[in-house]
């Protein structure tokens, strides 16, 4: 057990030694922590504030479908001018409008304002996230070592979906949804300070003006493939963000679905771990498809236990998957696409992502509300289990970068 412990975590020695990675993680950890609260706080907050779970999922739905809508052109200007003063003016803009649509729930606004203030904070949300993963790709150029810097990337984003959850669900519990939200917004407000405070754009690459087509690294078919299967993944992650929170309202301790969300997080944060150590025969196309596929039934069997325990389980081994199918997905970003669209193609990543868990979210309040708080979860297990089938027909390509690493 202990040899076994000592294989596992010497690369991530090797890894942690290199100069400034200790304080890029830290800096990326903290700066994406608002990413982490803010579904969860939206959605319990509006749902008190309106009563109901479906108007609340289709508002937090609507700011994701902005972020997504926003995120290509934020990547594309990223790409042409660099990130410092697109990151300046949406890190000042996003936590005042967070702020406007708060105050416009609690002033009892009509519905069509709060879609327009959501979907505004939302397109203005700080691309911290894509910007860090195309910084990993300009500091990395062997896969072996992106792997690792992205497993790490996406278990300390699972850190972030454990922390987070946890905060609200104790916010929640000690004083109210509204308390909640409002301390997301003050932190918000902080975070993209922290980011610059951090080393990570010390190591940003910018690349050369070039020709560029109109469609970007959306020319690529295989490209859009992936994206269209991260869609599939994500909308199954949005219905569980509802689920979750259904499901604790429906047994009457509406901070259980925090613990869930944590829970499910943590899974997926050990799941990270021993996946971004692996030495994996297997194409990054089947690890993908795999991933997708063994998910598929931890997601089912939410729809037929019931004991908290076994529930909470459920959640866990759902998690575990999520990390490793991320860390795929994002290597085959970066594997097939050109370094000039390098930003640009890690932004229609967050689309896809961020319109999957809009989607989801705005998808599992309906069902949730109308059919049954375990509705969200059966649809998940369907479509995560479409989507790995789907995975399998991609052709699997080989890794075309040097064998070196930047230390």
């Amino acid at each position: 057990m202990k040899q076994s412990a000592a294989v596992l975590m010497a690369p991530y020695r090797q890894f942690f030694a290199l100069p400034d990675i200790p304080a890029m993680i830290l800096g990326a950890w903290l700066s994406r922590m608002p990413i982490s609260m803010n579904a969860l706080s939206m959605l319990l907050f509006l749902r008190e504030s309106l009563g109901n779970f479906e108007q609340a999922g289709t508002i937090v739905g609507t700011f994701f479908v902005a972020m997504a809508i926003a995120a290509p052109f934020m990547g594309r200007m990223i790409d042409r001018v660099g990130p410092r003063r697109l990151l300046m003016v949406a890190g000042s803009l996003h936590p005042v409008l967070m702020l406007v649509l708060f105050l416009t729930v609690n002033a009892g606004a009509a519905s069509v304002w709060l879609y327009a203030v959501a979907f505004a904070a939302g397109a203005f949300a700080p691309p911290s996230t894509v910007i860090t993963r195309t910084v990993w790709r300009h500091r990395f150029t062997e896969e072996t070592a992106r792997k690792l810097a992205y497993s790490i990337d996406a278990i300390m984003i699972e850190f972030n979906f454990t922390v987070g959850p946890l905060l609200v669900a104790g916010l929640v519990a000690a004083f109210n949804p509204r308390v909640a939200f409002a301390t997301v917004i003050v932190i918000s407000s902080c975070a993209t300070a922290i980011f610059f405070a951090s080393p990570i754009l010390k190591y940003w690459q910018q690349e050369p003006p070039s020709e560029r087509h109109l469609l970007g690294p959306l020319t690529d078919m295989k490209l859009v493939w992936l994206f269209t299967l991260t869609f599939g993944m994500t909308f199954c992650f949005g219905l569980l963000e509802v689920g979750y929170p259904a499901y604790a309202t429906s047994i009457g301790w509406v901070a259980f679905g925090g613990i869930l969300l944590a829970i499910n997080s943590l899974g997926s944060a050990v799941g990270g771990f021993v996946y971004g150590a692996l030495h994996v025969r297997l194409s990054l196309e089947r690890q993908f498809a795999f991933a997708l596929g063994i998910m598929a039934i931890p997601l089912f069997l939410h729809g037929v236990v019931d004991q908290r325990f076994i529930f909470g389980t459920m959640a866990f081994l759902a998690g575990c998957l999520i990390a490793p199918a991320f860390t795929a997905q994002t290597l085959l970003v970066t594997r097939i696409t050109p370094a000039k669209y390098a930003t640009e193609a890690f932004t229609w990543s967050s689309t896809f992502i961020v319109i999957g868990l809009g989607f989801g979210t705005a998808v599992g309040g309906v069902i949730a509300e109308n059919v049954h708080v375990k509705a969200p979860f059966l649809l998940a297990g369907a479509v995560v289990a479409l989507m790995s089938f789907w995975a399998l027909w991609m052709k699997p390509q080989q890794d075309p970068h040097a064998e070196n690493v930047k230390a």
